[in-house]
C-alpha cells in the first residue's frame, strides 16, 4: 500500500484575460465583433488587450498520509488556485492530482454551503458529499455543533449567518466528518483569537490520528507550529520546499525581494483601485536620509503616499515580525484629539513615540479603505530594521529572545540596609 496522500504532478491553469467570450459563433455575435473592430484604434487592439496568465506553471508535489504540511506565498502566488484545484471545485488547464480517500475543505467563507438550507442542513448535505451515511454524520452532529459555536442559529438559514458563523461551522464540518485529507485556507483568519486557537488544537487532533492536512496561512508561527514541511509558492510555481523553518526564511526573502519593486509597480495587490499607494516608508524622526533604520526608544514615522484623496478615504499599517505574526496595529479611522490634518498633500502619517519594539526585522502590511471598500492592500508594502536604543534613558535588558516589545516602565525596589 502506497503511503502517497497527494499527488500533483506538472499542474498548471491557465487563464485568457481582456479576450471576453467567445459568444455561439452567430450572426449576433458577428455583428459585436465588427463593433468592437470599429470603436478600436485599429483593428489589433482588442487582441493585444487580452492577455496570459498562469495562475499556476507545472507544480509537482507530493504529501504522506498523516503529513501536515503548509502552503505559503504571497497574494496572487497561486496558494488558493491549487486548494480550489484540489477540492475539485475548479478543473486544471493541465497536469494531474491524485488523492486517496475523502477531502474536506475550508476555503472562501461559505464555499460549500447553501445558502437557502439551514446550518443542521448544510451539515448533512456537507456528510453526504463526502460519502457519509445519515447516521454516520447524526454520530457527529451534536459535536460540530458544539464546536461551531453556533447553538440556536443551527435550523437558520446560512445566508443570514455572519462571516465568523460562517467559519466556526464550516471549520467544524470540514475537521469532524473524518476526511482523510483536510485543507484550510487562511479563511480561519476572519475567526476570533480564541476561535482560532480552537481550530489549531483540533488540526493537531486531527493529525495525531494519521489524517493528511494542507493548510494555507501567512502565519509563519502557525506553520512553523503546525507543520511538519512547508512549500513555498511564487507567481504560481513552486520555488522551496522543505522544513516550515526553510520555508519561512526563503518566503521572507522573497518578501525583502520586492524592495527592487517600488511600491506603485507591485502587482501583488487587493482592492478596487479608486485610489492606490504609491510610496511607503518607515524611519526614526531626524532620519530622513535613512528609511528603513528605526531606533528603539526614539519616535518612529510612517508615510504613506496615495495616488488621489477619496471620500471617507483611511489608511491602516498592521506591523509584523519576522515569523510574520501581528505585532500592532495602526488605523486613521480612529482619531484622537492630538491628530491633526495637512492641507494640500496626498500623504499618511503615523506618529508612533517612543518606538517600543525591541530589535529586529519587521515588515508593514498596508490596506486602504474608502468606507468599507477596500482600495489597496499591500503585503509587506515597507520593511524596516530596529537597531537598539535607550527608552525613558533606559536601556534594552540584555536578554529579549521571545519578546517583541519593550515599553516604558518604571520600578520601586526594597531598600536592603547593610
Amino acid at each position: 500500500m502506497s503511503d502517497i496522500a497527494i499527488h500533483v504532478d506538472r499542474l498548471s491553469k491557465h487563464y485568457r484575460l481582456g479576450a471576453g467570450p467567445r459568444g455561439r459563433g452567430d450572426f449576433r455575435d458577428a455583428i459585436a465583433a465588427s463593433l468592437r473592430r470599429w470603436r478600436s484604434e485599429d483593428d489589433g487592439e482588442t487582441e493585444r488587450a487580452a492577455r496570459d496568465l498562469w495562475a499556476l506553471r507545472d507544480v509537482s508535489f507530493e504529501v504522506r498520509k498523516g503529513e501536515v504540511v503548509g502552503i505559503i506565498g504571497h497574494n496572487g502566488a497561486g496558494k488558493s488556485t491549487l486548494l480550489k484545484i484540489l477540492s475539485r471545485i475548479t478543473d486544471p488547464s493541465d497536469g494531474e492530482v491524485w488523492f486517496e480517500g475523502r477531502m474536506g475543505s475550508l476555503l472562501e467563507v461559505g464555499t460549500g454551503f447553501h445558502p437557502e438550507l439551514t446550518g443542521r442542513e448544510n451539515v448533512f448535505l456537507s456528510g453526504a458529499i463526502l460519502g457519509m451515511t445519515r447516521g454516520e454524520i447524526a454520530s457527529k452532529f451534536d459535536e460540530i455543533v458544539e464546536f461551531s459555536e453556533i447553538g440556536r442559529f443551527v435550523d437558520t438559514p446560512v445566508k443570514r449567518y455572519s462571516s465568523g458563523m460562517f467559519v466556526r461551522l464550516g471549520f467544524a464540518v470540514a475537521a469532524h466528518l473524518e476526511p482523510e485529507v483536510l485543507i484550510v485556507d487562511e479563511v480561519l483568519a476572519v475567526g476570533d483569537a480564541g476561535f482560532q486557537r480552537k481550530c489549531m488544537a483540533k488540526m493537531r487532533q486531527v493529525s495525531d490520528a494519521g489524517r493528511t492536512i494542507l493548510f494555507v496561512s501567512h502565519n509563519m508561527g502557525s506553520i512553523q507550529a503546525l507543520c511538519d514541511r512547508a512549500i513555498v509558492l511564487k507567481h504560481g510555481r513552486l520555488v522551496a520546499e522543505g522544513s516550515p523553518t526553510e520555508a519561512a526564511a526563503l518566503y521572507l526573502q522573497s518578501t525583502s525581494d520586492e524592495g527592487g519593486t517600488t511600491l506603485a509597480e507591485r502587482t501583488d495587490r487587493r482592492g478596487r483601485g479608486t485610489t492606490r499607494a504609491t510610496q511607503m516608508a518607515a524611519h526614526s524622526e531626524g532620519h530622513e536620509s535613512t528609511p528603513g533604520l528605526l531606533f528603539y526608544g526614539e519616535t518612529a514615522l510612517i508615510h504613506c503616499d496615495v495616488t488621489t484623496l477619496v471620500p471617507d478615504l483611511t489608511c491602516s499599517f498592521t506591523v509584523l515580525n519576522e515569523l510574520t505574526q501581528r505585532v500592532c496595529r495602526f488605523s486613521s479611522r480612529v482619531m484622537a484629539a492630538e491628530d491633526r490634518l495637512a492641507a494640500g498633500g496626498r500623504r499618511f502619517t503615523c506618529e508612533i513615540p517612543e518606538l517600543s519594539l525591541v530589535p529586529g526585522r519587521y515588515h508593514v502590511n498596508l490596506s486602504l479603505l474608502s468606507g468599507r471598500e477596500l482600495e489597496d492592500s499591500v503585503e509587506s508594502a515597507c520593511t524596516f530594521e530596529v537597531q537598539a536604543g535607550l527608552l525613558g534613558g533606559r536601556p534594552l535588558a540584555r536578554e529579549q529572545t521571545g519578546v517583541v516589545i519593550a515599553p516604558r516602565h518604571r520600578w520601586t525596589l526594597p531598600e536592603v540596609r547593610h
